[in-house]
């Protein structure tokens, strides 16, 4: 009689277990998402500060960086200006954390 309800017990810790790995998954997957989120943005704003430096854009690179990023999602960190290169950091919050990625764009050296 010492083993009455060990199958319940059992039962209860594989199903705690497989929430847990169901969890870690999920939030896996939704930082890679993220991650790519914030590249994308990345690419667009310093494509975009690129050409308004170059003069194929009109407005000021950062501010048009800025815009691009926003509408991509994501929140421009930083923009710098080199030349006719530009570079851009964005930012993509993930629960608590944050997915960042840069980009430069600019002519061929």
């Amino acid at each position: 009689m010492g083993e009455r309800g060990a199958g319940a017990v059992l039962a209860l810790a594989v199903a705690m277990a497989a929430l847990l790995l169901a969890m870690l998954i999920v939030g896996a997957g939704a930082a890679a998402i993220a991650q790519a989120r914030a590249a994308a943005a990345a690419d667009a704003g310093a494509l975009a500060a690129a050409d308004a430096r170059s003069g194929y854009a009109d407005g000021a690179p950062c501010g048009l960086a800025h815009a691009v990023v926003a509408a991509s999602g994501a929140r421009l960190e930083r923009c710098s200006l080199r030349g006719l290169e530009a570079s851009v950091t964005a930012v993509v919050p993930v629960g608590p954390w944050e997915a960042s990625a840069t980009a430069r764009a600019g002519p061929p050296p």
